[in-house]
Protein backbone atom coordinates (compact mmCIF):
# COMPACT_ATOMS: atom_id res chain seq x y z
CA UNK A 1 0.00 0.00 0.00
CA UNK A 2 1.29 3.47 -0.90
CA UNK A 3 1.45 6.10 1.82
CA UNK A 4 -0.42 9.34 1.22
CA UNK A 5 2.79 11.31 1.76
CA UNK A 6 4.25 9.68 -1.35
CA UNK A 7 1.30 10.77 -3.46
CA UNK A 8 1.25 14.40 -2.31
CA UNK A 9 -0.13 15.73 -5.58
CA UNK A 10 -2.24 18.86 -5.57
CA UNK A 11 -5.38 18.98 -7.70
CA UNK A 12 -3.55 21.30 -10.12
CA UNK A 13 -0.66 18.84 -10.46
CA UNK A 14 -3.03 15.95 -11.10
CA UNK A 15 -4.85 18.01 -13.73
CA UNK A 16 -1.59 18.95 -15.48
CA UNK A 17 -0.29 15.37 -15.46
CA UNK A 18 -3.42 13.78 -16.86
CA UNK A 19 -4.03 16.54 -19.40
CA UNK A 20 -0.46 16.05 -20.60
CA UNK A 21 -0.91 12.28 -20.80
CA UNK A 22 -4.22 12.61 -22.65
CA UNK A 23 -2.31 13.15 -25.91
CA UNK A 24 -0.78 10.15 -27.72
CA UNK A 25 2.27 12.09 -28.95
CA UNK A 26 3.06 13.29 -25.45
CA UNK A 27 2.67 9.77 -24.04
CA UNK A 28 5.10 8.56 -26.68
CA UNK A 29 7.59 11.31 -25.85
CA UNK A 30 7.44 10.32 -22.17
CA UNK A 31 7.89 6.64 -23.06
CA UNK A 32 10.87 7.39 -25.28
CA UNK A 33 12.59 9.75 -22.86
CA UNK A 34 12.17 7.41 -19.91
CA UNK A 35 14.39 4.88 -21.68
CA UNK A 36 16.93 7.41 -22.98
CA UNK A 37 17.45 11.14 -23.26
CA UNK A 38 16.76 12.84 -26.57
CA UNK A 39 17.06 16.30 -28.01
CA UNK A 40 13.91 18.05 -29.18
CA UNK A 41 15.29 17.74 -32.72
CA UNK A 42 15.66 13.97 -32.34
CA UNK A 43 12.13 13.75 -31.01
CA UNK A 44 10.78 15.94 -33.81
CA UNK A 45 12.32 13.68 -36.45
CA UNK A 46 10.03 10.87 -35.27
CA UNK A 47 6.75 12.70 -35.74
CA UNK A 48 4.86 14.05 -38.73
CA UNK A 49 4.70 17.57 -37.29
CA UNK A 50 6.85 20.65 -37.07
CA UNK A 51 9.73 21.12 -34.68
CA UNK A 52 7.71 23.90 -33.01
CA UNK A 53 4.77 21.55 -32.43
CA UNK A 54 7.01 18.95 -30.79
CA UNK A 55 8.62 21.71 -28.74
CA UNK A 56 5.14 22.69 -27.49
CA UNK A 57 4.39 19.07 -26.55
CA UNK A 58 7.66 18.93 -24.60
CA UNK A 59 6.77 22.22 -22.86
CA UNK A 60 3.40 20.77 -21.75
CA UNK A 61 5.16 17.66 -20.42
CA UNK A 62 7.75 19.78 -18.66
CA UNK A 63 5.00 21.92 -17.11
CA UNK A 64 3.41 18.74 -15.78
CA UNK A 65 6.76 17.55 -14.39
CA UNK A 66 6.74 14.46 -16.60
CA UNK A 67 9.98 15.42 -18.35
CA UNK A 68 12.91 17.67 -17.57
CA UNK A 69 15.23 19.50 -19.94
CA UNK A 70 18.88 20.21 -19.32
CA UNK A 71 21.70 21.66 -21.34
CA UNK A 72 24.51 19.60 -22.76
CA UNK A 73 26.66 22.06 -24.65
CA UNK A 74 24.43 23.65 -27.29
CA UNK A 75 21.79 20.93 -27.05
CA UNK A 76 18.80 20.75 -24.76
CA UNK A 77 18.24 17.14 -23.69
CA UNK A 78 14.81 15.91 -22.66
CA UNK A 79 14.62 13.24 -19.97
CA UNK A 80 11.53 11.49 -18.65
CA UNK A 81 10.85 11.92 -14.94
CA UNK A 82 10.13 8.48 -13.43
CA UNK A 83 9.26 10.05 -10.05
CA UNK A 84 6.32 11.91 -11.60
CA UNK A 85 5.13 8.69 -13.24
CA UNK A 86 5.38 6.88 -9.90
CA UNK A 87 3.36 9.61 -8.18
CA UNK A 88 0.65 9.42 -10.84
CA UNK A 89 0.65 5.62 -10.58
CA UNK A 90 0.32 5.85 -6.79
CA UNK A 91 -2.74 8.05 -7.24
CA UNK A 92 -4.28 5.56 -9.68
CA UNK A 93 -3.45 2.72 -7.28
CA UNK A 94 -5.31 4.59 -4.55
CA UNK A 95 -8.38 4.93 -6.77
CA UNK A 96 -8.14 1.24 -7.63
CA UNK A 97 -8.07 0.36 -3.92
CA UNK A 98 -11.24 2.41 -3.37
CA UNK A 99 -12.92 0.68 -6.32
CA UNK A 100 -11.86 -2.80 -5.18
CA UNK A 101 -13.07 -2.09 -1.66
CA UNK A 102 -16.49 -1.14 -3.00
CA UNK A 103 -16.64 -4.28 -5.15
CA UNK A 104 -15.63 -6.41 -2.15
CA UNK A 105 -18.41 -4.85 -0.06
CA UNK A 106 -20.92 -5.45 -2.84
CA UNK A 107 -19.76 -9.09 -3.15
CA UNK A 108 -20.15 -9.53 0.61
CA UNK A 109 -23.62 -8.00 0.51
CA UNK A 110 -24.71 -10.28 -2.34
CA UNK A 111 -23.23 -13.34 -0.62
CA UNK A 112 -25.19 -12.55 2.57
CA UNK A 113 -28.51 -13.05 0.80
Amino acid sequence: MVADTQIALSDDEVDRIFRALADATRRDIVRRTLSEEATVSELAASYDMSFAAVQKHVAVLEGAGLVTKHRNGRERLVRGNPDAIRRAQALLDRYEQIWRSRIDRLDALLAAD
